[in-house]
C-alpha cells in the first residue's frame, strides 16, 4: 500500500494540484449543495470495492460529487454560524502536519513540535493577561476543551470539598450548548441563572446563590466571553471575583469571541478574564486556523495534570523523566490520548504575518458589524436588536414571518450571493451576520440588506 511506484507518483502530482488549485483561489466561491441526499448516496455508491481504483478516477469523484455538494465556511460570502477564515500559510503547513504524521501526544516523540505549540499557547495566555505558570494544549474544538476544563474544576472540588456527591456548576442562560452536554456527561446539574440581558453578571449570579437552598455542592461558574448567538461577553470581572470570594473554579468559555482579546479596541471587554482558572478559545474561528482546532488553558496545569494523567504500562516511558523542566506531555492536559499536533498551523501562520496582522484582522470583523449595525438602523423596515460586542449582528425585518426570512435566506443562497441562515433570538425569527472573514466587504453587507426591502 505504501510502495513508491508509478500510481503513487501519479497521485501525488494531482492531489497537490488539486490543492494548489484550491489555495490559489481568491476569493473562495461560496458553492452551493444541489444533489439531492438519494443521488448522493448513488454517486458514491460501489465507489469502495475489493480491488482498487486509479487515484485520479477517486479524486474526480471528489470534485464532481462531493466538493460541490459542501459549503465553503472560508468563503467571505459565508455569513451564517460562526465562520472560518484560515490563512494561505495555516492551510500549507496543516497539509505537513499531515503528510509528517505527528503523533503529539508527548515530550518524548514530539518535543518540537509541542514546544512550538507552547509558544503559542504562551502568547495566548498572555494576551489574556494569565500568570506566567499558565499552560494547556490544543484540541479538537470547543465542546472538547469545554469538557477538559469542567473536568478538572470538578475533580479539584471534590479534593477540597472531600467528597464524591454531585455537584453544581453556575451557567447562564446563554451558555453554550457544549456546556449543558458537558455537565450531562460529568454527571453535574446546572444551577441556571436568568439572564434577561442575556448576559451574566456578578450581580444576578449573587441573586440566584442567595435564593438557592444550599449551595455548598457548587464546583464552579462559567462565564462565556462572546457567545455564538449574539457575541456578547459576560461579566468577566465581577463573576470572576464571585467565583473565587466563593471558593469556586472560574472557567471563561471563549470558543468564538475569545480571540477578541487580541483587537486593542476589543480587549477592555474582557476585563477580568486573567482571573480564569481555565480558558478556551478555538483558533479555527477567530484566528484563522484549519478546522479542528481549540486552545485550553489552565491557570494551574498540575490541576489539569492530576486529572487528566492516563496511567498504562505501555506509557510509563513517557513519564519517567519525571518533572524535568520545559519537557510537557499534551496528553495529561485533556481528556485525549492520541492528538495531531494541531497547533502547529497557527504557530506557523503567527510568524510568517506577525500578529499585528491578526489584531487588524479581528478589528476589521468588529467594525464591520459596527458599520452593518449603523446601515439597519438608517432603514425603517429594518430594526436593530441590540448593538452589537463582536462580529455579530442581529437585525428583525419588521412584519416579516419566519418563513420570510427562510425563503430570503435560501434566495441568497441559491443566487450565491450568500449563506446567512436566519436564527432565534427570544423565540422570534431574526436575521443574523456572523463577520469573520477579512475580505468580506461592506458592499456584500449592502447587497444582502437590499434583499429585505419591500
Amino acid at each position: 500500500m505504501h510502495e513508491v511506484d508509478q500510481t503513487t507518483e501519479q497521485m501525488v502530482r494531482s492531489v497537490l494540484a488539486y490543492a494548489e488549485n484550491r489555495l490559489r483561489m481568491n476569493p473562495v466561491p461560496l458553492d452551493k449543495s444541489t444533489m439531492p441526499a438519494h443521488e448522493l448516496y448513488e454517486r458514491l455508491d460501489g465507489l469502495i470495492r475489493d480491488a482498487p481504483r486509479q487515484p485520479d478516477e477517486v479524486l474526480g469523484v471528489y470534485s464532481s460529487v462531493i466538493a460541490p455538494s459542501v459549503i465553503s465556511a472560508d468563503s467571505p460570502r459565508f455569513l451564517g454560524f460562526i465562520p472560518a477564515a484560515p490563512t494561505k500559510a495555516s492551510l500549507l503547513f496543516d497539509m505537513l502536519v499531515s503528510c509528517a504524521s505527528i503523533q503529539g501526544i508527548s515530550w518524548l516523540e514530539a518535543s518540537g513540535a509541542i514546544a512550538a505549540e507552547n509558544t503559542v499557547l504562551r502568547l495566548i495566555a498572555d494576551e489574556a493577561g494569565l500568570p506566567a505558570g499558565t499552560g494547556g494544549c490544543f484540541v479538537s474544538g470547543g465542546s472538547a476543551g469545554n469538557l477538559s476544563s469542567l473536568a478538572v474544576a470538578r475533580e479539584t472540588a471534590k479534593k477540597r470539598l472531600g467528597t464524591d456527591r454531585r455537584l453544581r456548576v453556575v451557567v447562564g442562560t446563554d451558555a453554550h450548548s457544549s456546556i449543558v452536554n458537558t455537565l450531562r456527561l460529568l454527571e453535574l446539574d446546572a444551577l441556571v441563572v436568568d439572564t434577561p440581558d442575556h448576559r451574566l453578571t456578578a450581580e444576578t449570579v449573587r441573586s440566584a446563590v442567595e435564593a438557592d437552598p444550599d449551595p455548598s455542592d457548587v464546583a464552579a461558574l462559567v462565564c462565556t466571553s462572546g457567545t455564538t448567538n449574539a457575541g456578547i461577553i459576560d461579566d468577566l470581572a465581577g463573576c470572576g471575583a464571585f467565583a473565587h470570594e466563593r471558593g469556586w473554579w472560574f472557567h471563561v468559555d471563549g470558543a468564538y469571541g475569545g480571540s477578541g482579546i487580541f483587537a486593542r479596541s476589543l480587549r477592555p471587554k474582557y476585563d477580568g478574564i486573567e482571573q480564569a482558572d481555565s480558558f478556551i478559545l478555538d483558533p479555527h474561528k477567530w484566528l484563522f486556523t484549519p478546522f479542528d482546532c481549540c486552545a485550553v488553558l489552565y491557570r494551574e496545569p498540575e490541576l489539569a495534570r492530576a486529572t487528566h494523567t492516563q496511567d498504562a504500562s505501555y506509557l510509563d516511558v513517557i513519564h519517567t523523566a519525571g518533572n524535568v523542566a520545559g519537557e510537557w506531555n499534551p496528553t495529561d492536559y485533556a481528556y485525549h490520548l492520541t492528538r495531531r499536533a494541531r497547533g502547529l498551523p497557527l504557530w506557523f501562520s503567527l510568524a510568517v504575518y506577525g500578529v499585528d496582522a491578526y489584531r487588524e484582522a479581528i478589528e476589521k470583523a468588529a467594525w464591520l458589524a459596527q458599520e452593518t449595525a449603523a446601515l439597519i438602523k438608517r432603514e425603517s423596515h429594518l430594526e436593530l436588536i441590540r448593538e452589537p460586542d463582536l462580529g455579530v449582528v442581529l437585525f428583525r425585518r419588521i412584519g416579516w414571518s419566519g418563513k420570510d426570512y427562510d425563503d430570503w435566506a435560501r434566495q441568497l443562497h441559491e443566487d450565491e450571493i450568500a449563506f446567512i441562515p436566519p436564527s432565534k433570538w427570544e423565540g422570534e425569527t431574526i436575521g443574523r451576520f456572523a463577520f469573520l472573514h477579512p475580505d468580506t466587504t461592506l458592499d456584500l453587507v449592502r447587497e444582502v440588506l437590499a434583499r429585505t426591502k419591500p
